[in-house]
């Protein structure tokens, strides 16, 4: 899969900028500088990533980018601009379905982080596009080594969720699902920095805020793979709680997708009874008392007691 990079700008010292920053990071890196040269390289290129500027003369970024997501729709557009005010954001979000925005004059490592994190992005498109389970799985693994802690947890998840789903009989359709949203449930995590994800104690409310943001970033990628409902629902809703208390929409009890539901009741065993950076994990018998505890707060309490007698 590409790992090509596109930079489109007016001003040649900032092309050649780019490139020495991007020398050494193994990406194949093109430069343009207008729009109707960037173009021209869709018709002949993979392009993985477009970072435009804004402010060009002919053509502004957002209107490139808007082309550009008729042309590559799998592309990732990063608009880069020196006036980031709401009226360029509204406007590249509604034209060009902006992944991020970089400000001039900007951060090197910030611009390294976000161009990478697209081509994850990308990548992790194409991959879930040709609907490939061992392709799937190796994904969510991939995406389970930026936290060591959590390595082999996408496979129990889905091994403790279809517990559940055998119990209530579902379709086997539906537990196929199932299986692969409870795979990518945190596939969101991609753009969440390592230093959070393997924080040893409590998250600040920024970090925190960070977080929270992945069943959203998730559920996107899902969405743009043209995964199915089921596994975009439990990508997105694996996080809320049944009283309404979770994120990222605080949604409650039977407005939470029944496969999220069983998702998180799997999720939340898995996670008591592995090593966690800021503590040792549980026992089984410990983790039960823990989540009987959720039942009606956190978790469906239907789902706990299928779950409970179950398992053991």
């Amino acid at each position: 899969m590409s790992d090509t990079i596109l930079f489109v700008d007016d001003e040649e010292y900032i092309l050649n900028s780019v490139e020495r920053l991007f020398a050494d990071s193994g990406m194949t890196i093109l430069k343009a500088e207008n729009a109707k040269r960037a173009l021209d390289f869709f018709s002949k290129e993979e392009i993985a990533v477009i970072v435009s500027d804004n402010q060009m003369p002919g053509m502004k970024g957002t209107e490139l980018l808007a082309r550009v997501r008729d042309i590559s729709p799998d592309t990732l557009k990063i608009l880069m601009t020196a006036h980031a005010d709401l009226a360029v954001a509204v406007d590249a979000i509604n034209k060009g379905e902006v992944f991020r925005f970089i400000t001039k004059p900007w951060n090197d490592d910030a611009l390294v982080q976000t161009v990478e994190e697209a081509v994850k992005r990308y990548q992790i498109v194409l991959s879930l596009k040709k609907h490939d389970e061992a392709k799937l799985l190796s994904l969510a693994q991939t995406i389970e080594l930026k936290d060591p802690y959590t390595r082999g947890h996408c496979e129990r998840v889905a091994d403790y969720a279809l517990i559940i789903a055998n119990a209530l009989n579902l379709p086997e359709g539906i537990k196929k699902d199932l299986k692969y949203g409870c795979w990518l449930h945190d596939c969101g995590k991609i753009g969440i920095p390592e230093n959070i994800l393997n924080k040893k104690g409590s998250l600040t409310q920024e970090e925190f805020e960070i977080v929270k943001k992945h069943p959203r970033w998730g559920a996107d990628v899902a969405r743009q793979a043209q995964l199915s409902d089921t596994i975009v629902n439990i990508i997105l809703y694996h996080h809320e709680r049944y009283d309404g208390a979770g994120y990222p929409l605080g949604i409650k009890s039977t407005d939470i997708h029944l496969e999220a539901k069983i998702a998180t009741v799997a999720d939340i065993f898995d996670a008591l009874t592995s090593d966690r950076p800021y503590r040792e994990k549980y026992s089984d018998k410990k983790a039960i008392d823990l989540i009987l505890q959720m039942k009606n707060n956190i978790l469906d309490p239907k789902l706990v007691d299928i779950f409970i007698h179950n398992y053991f």
